[in-house]
């Protein structure tokens, strides 16, 4: 099973999103966040998270661009888990049963997106407002396409030096 993990090129996401996520932590498309925006709320940072940001499942900040990655079942689990708790307190969902499903459903998704692609494969998100809501669209960059194991900066799990903003759902 396969899904997508926060990589950095350069430092630019620490200048364009109010939250960055954080260099290989889980991420999903997110759109979600944005079911209820309208023009007014595309604005500075929070309409760059709009136009191209994945969430990641950890800081629940942004991260541009994404690899796809093996994923364990039970890693995989624990990741539904957590995102339905935070569909709980950042949300207001009813209960963890009542939000379980969603969160595996957008996992699913997420999963589903990663899939028919080889390790490695970066992907980015573009989203738009239309007359029927957010419309998302995907791109893909195969890993063979720009040799792109001389550019990422891949970061470990440990990795804390990133400087956050204020309500980033980050515990320091």
């Amino acid at each position: 099973m396969y899904l997508a993990r926060a990589i950095h090129f350069d430092e630019s996401d620490r200048n364009v999103f109010h939250c960055p996520a954080r260099t290989g932590e889980w991420c999903i498309s997110g759109g979600f966040e944005f079911s209820n925006w309208g023009d007014g709320d595309l604005v500075g940072k929070a309409r760059q998270a709009f136009a191209n940001g994945w969430l990641g499942l950890e800081t629940f900040g942004r991260v541009t661009f994404v690899a796809v990655t093996r994923i364990e079942q039970a890693e995989y689990d624990a990741l539904v888990q957590s995102l339905a708790a935070h569909f709980v307190q950042v949300y207001g969902a009813p209960s963890l049963e009542a939000a379980l499903p969603v969160a595996a459903e957008e996992l699913a998704q997420m999963s589903e997106l990663c899939a028919d692609h080889n390790p490695n494969t970066v992907l980015t998100v573009l989203r738009e407002l239309t007359d029927a809501g957010v419309r998302e669209q995907y791109r893909f960059l195969e890993p063979s396409d720009a040799g792109l194991e001389q550019f990422a900066i891949h970061g470990s799990l440990d990795d804390d030096d990133h400087v956050h903003g204020p309500g980033c759902g980050h515990d320091h």
